[in-house]
């Protein structure tokens, strides 16, 4: 019976593939320098330039924490997504479409059969101090602190007759607390906190670190695609056709991901809020997706460590950069999956594929490759956009093509916007739409009596399919196919 899937295996995998991965024995500082390092290495994404998609990367000496390793940059590659998950890179919003709809639960294990609680810290120790425990990276020098970037969060409501996991900023404020911010709607995280709240209880959570991606791009679906009471740890399960391992909590009632390389087990506080950059006063939190530095919220929830656990052999602490790639593939991907399911149900056929690209950090924009099939199909392209910007409340701007783009190669993409559009008629604006806070031109004062708030904005669909009645003056040049044109390769 093969090992099953976890981070380790997934490493394993990638080392059998050229250029995919690289490790070093080079101490780094995880203050600033190891994401200062990536970012020119294989960040990519909406990084400050220069960066560039390249290898995964494992550092396995780490500047005050010895006997744990830092792993970065597994999914800041489509391509090397495609790879771990055995799938075309092209058609991975399909199988994750397919996995929301065939779901497997996870299991339950013994501690015995749990290597992530094979090490235990408890909070109750005079020497716990969670800042020397888990080699948490900032990724610039301005950042609030460290930065727990890839910890799954797992909860459930007082009743346990649901649980959820979600991926939320935390930052590690002192020995035994953390700052999470819950961004307000959608996560049922917070749901579940909000109840907890109004019986005046901490809620007991697990945050896991170091996983198989699977888990991490599952994890990342949202509302309506997985309605409260749809724990996306089925979606991974489905992916790995094997379901995912929990094990009960050493500390609190609530179980972990039990082959995780770390698991912080913690409670969040009722009714308690704390300043994100109480340490350093800089007014700024971590690089976000959109490729700025969020600014430190006032008032992020207090998680209060109960415990952490870990594998004996070097622990990995696995860690993204905000504005990378990788956020591209774990938040993309699934809103692709979450798009092609909606437009299936209502228009079937007519939406062929669906990408969400870095420039739009994985949530800000997508490109949907539509099909005309008669002349009553036109006007089906621009539903399927309002159907996706009505849906999916991130989504900013909408860019259509015709079946013969590649919507995986942005000059192709604008190719169409070049000979396929014309401004006067082929753009549709829709003011006064709600989208994703981070995004910094969603300012009152950057359009003064539109934006009435902070996280409004004008949803844009771009037209670019050609009108079906002129199909023939839009015609590619048609080279002759070769199938065998790699022998001249040799």
């Amino acid at each position: 019976m093969s090992q099953p899937y976890d981070l380790r295996k997934v490493l394993e995998e990638l080392k059998e593939l050229p250029g995919q991965y690289h490790e070093t024995d080079i101490e780094i500082d995880p203050q600033a320098e190891l994401s200062g390092v990536y970012r020119y290495i294989g960040a990519g994404g909406t990084v400050k330039r220069p960066t560039q998609e390249g290898p995964a990367m494992t550092f396995n000496t780490i500047k005050g924490f010895p006997g744990t390793r830092v792993s970065i940059g597994t999914m800041a590659s489509r391509k090397r997504v495609g790879k771990i998950l055995h799938h075309d890179y092209r058609t991975l919003g399909k199988l994750l479409q397919q996995s929301v709809e065939h779901p497997v639960k996870p299991v339950e294990v013994t501690q015995a059969e749990a290597p992530v609680q094979e090490v235990i810290h408890l909070a109750s120790e005079a020497d716990f101090d969670i800042r020397k425990l888990l080699p948490a990276p900032t990724n610039t020098e301005e950042d609030a602190g460290p930065y727990i970037t890839m910890g799954v969060v797992l909860g459930s409501d007082p009743e346990k007759n649901m649980s959820d996991v979600t991926i939320h900023r935390m930052v590690l404020e002192d020995k035994d607390t953390i700052g999470m911010y819950i961004m307000p709607g959608g996560r049922h995280i917070g749901h579940f906190h909000k109840q907890f709240e109004a019986l005046n209880k901490p809620m007991p959570i697990t945050i896991n670190i170091g996983l198989d991606p699977a888990i991490a791009i599952g994890t990342t679906f949202e509302p309506p695609t997985t309605p409260l009471g749809y724990n996306e740890l089925w979606v991974a399960g489905a992916l790995r056709q094997e379901p995912v391992q929990l094990v009960p909590g050493v500390a609190v009632d609530e179980l972990a991901i039990a082959r995780a390389e770390f698991v912080i087990e913690a409670e969040i506080l009722p009714h308690e809020t704390m300043q994100e950059d109480i340490n350093t006063h800089t007014g700024k939190a971590m690089p976000e997706f959109p490729g700025y530095t969020g600014d430190a919220n006032p008032a992020v929830n207090v998680v209060k460590v109960k415990a952490v656990t870990h594998r004996f052999d070097r622990p990995i602490m696995q860690t993204t950069i905000g504005p990378s790639e990788e956020h591209v593939s774990m938040a993309g991907i699934p809103t692709e999956a979450s798009i092609l399911g909606l437009v299936d149900k209502a228009i079937p056929g007519k939406v062929l594929n669906v990408y969400n690209p870095p420039a739009g950090g994985g949530k800000l924009m997508t490109i949907m490759q539509i099909h005309k099939e008669t002349e009553a199909d036109e006007g089906i392209q621009r539903q399927a956009a309002i159907l996706a910007l009505s849906a999916f409340k991130e989504l900013k701007t909408v860019i259509l093509v015709d079946e013969d783009v590649d919507i995986f190669d942005m000059n192709d993409v604008m190719w169409t916007l070049n000979t396929r559009f014309q401004g006067d008629k082929d753009v549709i604006v829709l003011p006064g739409m709600r989208n994703h806070p981070l995004d910094p031109s969603e300012l009152p004062a950057y359009n003064p009596g539109v934006i009435r708030y902070r996280g409004m904005s004008a949803k844009t669909i771009l037209d670019g399919t050609v009108p079906f009645d002129m199909k023939e003056h839009f015609v590619r040049a048609q080279f002759k196919e070769v199938s065998d044109w790699q022998k001249y390769l040799d």
